[in-house]
């Protein structure tokens, strides 16, 4: 049996799970229900990262002990699970004991390969990304991503990484495997960026300054910088540095948005090249969902709560748009109107009515179609696993088209007898196929399909998705 792994990356605990992750972590789900579905042995990895000057300052402004903020707030993204019918089983928190003790190994390793060292320095830093900006990246003097917060200037002795060691290593790996960082635009992104020189990264903070974080091996007077620790969450998560399942799953394929590029592609795969490790399968880049043309960020208040549509629409609905109705690599704009809309066409009048349609005939008919073993096809599983989510998702609304069209050009309503029947019957493994092949894009409504059209005499149901009113 093949060994598969997908993670997403840890969202920050400082805010409730927002859209933009919803859509990451639904997108890391779909590939493990595929993969599942195909007979591969599937670890699916999600969870919290935890510490950093970030979470800091909001566990003290809230009045609350940093690990009491935390566990309130993690407990917010352990919900998802339920609310957004995913099915992950690894659930990592940073603040977790194992964790801590790996990032702490991690560290020891890439210390004694001679790429930690200490020093003076005076760096540009923005807290809403938890990185060091240089003045190119700035504009006007703010970082464009959370332009609402203040560039905080450190000055301070830390550990550093030698980032710089690995430029070669790095552009060797892009080289050797052109499909390491998906799409092809965001790997030229980073062969430009790791083309241009690397520049050593401080890897720690000084306790008294900033306490909340995993002390540093052997230095009681600094805790590791929050990227260096959570960045050991995909292998800590598999029991690393003990054997088992590291040694059976990793390396694994690594699901994240565009503002962790340079994190994922680069300095995580410096550091594993240090540690002795084998580097990542594959990043796969999404972009950014937008409101009005800005980026969707807690730090600008314009998020979506994927809750409230959960609650009003239903999971489906929500899984539904978020794979089918945005770009997956490129950035999206997403509104209520837009959403209604694409719910509307192709819920509610166009899955759902095809469905009841079918159904009533059938049931005027008193049809019974044997059930068969019915798995997902070849076309949507090979999109699939080239990431376009968006293009498995239309052609299965292209088969649903289809049998909308073969209703009406035949008007199968007005047929009678053998001809009827014959039409329905097709019709119906037609549905049964639609239903196999959104398993793992919306299991809920999968099942309904799959209960009502394949499990011998066919009987009408209440409606998939119930028309909103005007």
């Amino acid at each position: 049996m093949a060994k598969y792994y997908v993670t997403t990356t840890l969202p920050y605990v400082n805010a409730d799970p927002h859209i933009g992750f919803a859509m990451e972590i639904i997108r890391a789900d779909v590939l493990a229900r595929t993969h599942r579905s195909m007979g591969d042995d599937v670890f699916f990895n999600t969870g919290t990262d935890e510490h950093g000057q970030k979470i800091y300052q909001k566990a003290i402004e809230s009045g609350k002990t940093p690990q009491g903020y935390c566990n309130e707030y993690a407990e917010r993204f352990m919900k998802l699970k339920g609310i957004l019918n995913l099915s992950y089983n690894s659930f990592i928190r940073t603040t977790d004991e194992h964790h801590l003790m790996a990032a702490q190994e991690f560290w020891k390793r890439c210390e004694a390969a001679g790429d930690i060292y200490k020093k003076m320095y005076s760096v540009k830093y923005c807290v809403g990304c938890e990185l060091e900006k240089t003045d190119s990246e700035l504009v006007e003097g703010k970082c464009p991503i959370h332009p609402t917060q203040q560039i905080q200037l450190i000055e301070e002795e830390n550990y550093f990484f030698r980032f710089s060691k690995y430029q070669d290593r790095l552009l060797e790996l892009y080289k050797s495997d052109p499909y390491f960082v998906i799409p092809e635009f965001r790997q030229n992104e980073m062969v430009q960026f790791v083309s241009g020189g690397l520049q050593d990264f401080s890897i720690s903070r000084l306790k008294e300054k900033m306490p909340w974080g995993v002390d540093v091996p052997g230095d009681e007077s600094q805790v590791m910088y929050v990227w260096f620790d959570a960045l050991v969450n995909y292998i800590s998560c598999l029991g690393w540095p003990e054997s088992g399942r590291f040694e059976e799953f990793w390396p694994g394929v690594q699901v994240c948005g565009k503002d962790n590029l340079r994190q994922q592609s680069a300095m995580w795969q410096a550091m594993l090249m240090s540690a002795g490790l084998i580097t990542s399968k594959q990043i796969l880049v999404g972009g950014f969902l937008q409101s009005g043309g800005q980026k969707m960020s807690k730090s600008l208040g314009n998020v979506i709560d994927p809750v409230e549509w959960v609650e009003k629409y239903g999971v489906d609905a929500l899984r539904y748009f978020l794979t089918a109705s945005v770009s997956v690599f490129e950035d999206s704009d997403v509104t209520l109107e837009r959403f209604e809309e694409a719910y509307q066409a192709s819920l509610a009048n166009g899955i759902g009515n095809l469905c009841a349609r079918v159904a009533a005939m059938a049931e005027k008919e008193g049809l019974s179609v044997p059930e068969e073993a019915v798995e997902m096809s070849p076309a949507v599983i090979e999109l699939i696993e080239k990431y376009e989510f968006d293009g498995a998702m239309s052609l299965i609304w292209e088969r649903i088209a289809e049998s909308d069209g073969l209703i009406n050009s035949r008007e199968v309503w007005k047929l009678e007898g053998e001809e009827k029947r014959g039409l329905l019957i097709d019709l119906v493994k037609n549905l049964r196929q639609i239903g196999a092949n959104l398993q793992p894009f919306m299991p809920e409504t999968a099942e309904k399909i799959l209960s009502q059209f394949n499990s011998g005499e066919i009987k009408r149901t209440e409606a998939l998705f119930m028309r909103l009113e005007k």
